[in-house]
């Protein structure tokens, strides 16, 4: 098996967690890990999202992923909140598929399952297993970032064991069928670093 480099995202409205990791059979690498702030930019939603697609497909350029793995929407009580994640993962996931992506979503207790054995765990808890897996200290301020490497570890875990990864899209018609709430995305000039200016 050739190594594979995983994308992982964690999309929210205010922060995005990224991490790129390179696998192959037992060996994890971690490539990068970061966040991208948008708190910056201003209540506009619709300016957000034009910046998270934008960021995602400059990361996309930029490390050259084979696939992508990405948080799936949780159920919350809040509906506005809901529905601003939906569509944060939603243009994430579009610029995964304008690359020509693979992209797999998890359910968030899948995730933490994955890594920690316990769907309830907390982001400490998770944080810390990641640490004890790939021989690394996290801190405590990148809890966005280090959401987004337990994606992409999960997808790991689920690519190369029995059973095979969770939902995958090749194409946004498919990812439309299933989502059709996440069907409109801005449309933007692609910016040239990962931290919008």
């Amino acid at each position: 098996m050739m190594p594979i480099r995983v994308l992982g995202i964690d999309p929210g409205t205010n922060i995005l967690g990224f991490a790129l990791i390179e696998a192959e059979k037992e060996r994890i690498e971690v490539l990068e890990i970061g966040v991208v702030t948008f708190a910056h930019i201003g209540a506009e939603h619709t300016i957000k999202l034009r910046y998270i697609f934008e960021q995602v497909q400059d990361l996309i350029r930029q490390y050259h992923p084979n696939e992508m793995a990405i948080e799936a929407p949780f159920h919350g009580k809040n509906v506005q909140s809901m529905l601003k994640l939906g569509r944060a993962q939603g243009v994430a996931i579009a610029a995964g598929m304008v690359n020509g992506l693979t992209i797999a979503e998890y359910l968030p207790k899948k995730v933490k399952s994955a890594i920690t054995g316990n769907g309830n765990a907390s982001k400490q808890q998770v944080a810390g297993m990641l640490g004890n897996i790939l021989h690394h200290t996290f801190e405590d301020k990148y809890f966005d970032a280090t959401d987004a490497l337990a994606v992409a570890v999960c997808h790991w875990f689920q690519r190369s064991r029995p059973g095979g990864a969770g939902k995958t899209y090749r194409n946004w018609k498919a990812f439309l069928r299933d989502n059709p709430q996440k069907a409109a995305f801005p449309q933007g000039k692609t910016s040239k670093t990962t931290k919008p200016s």
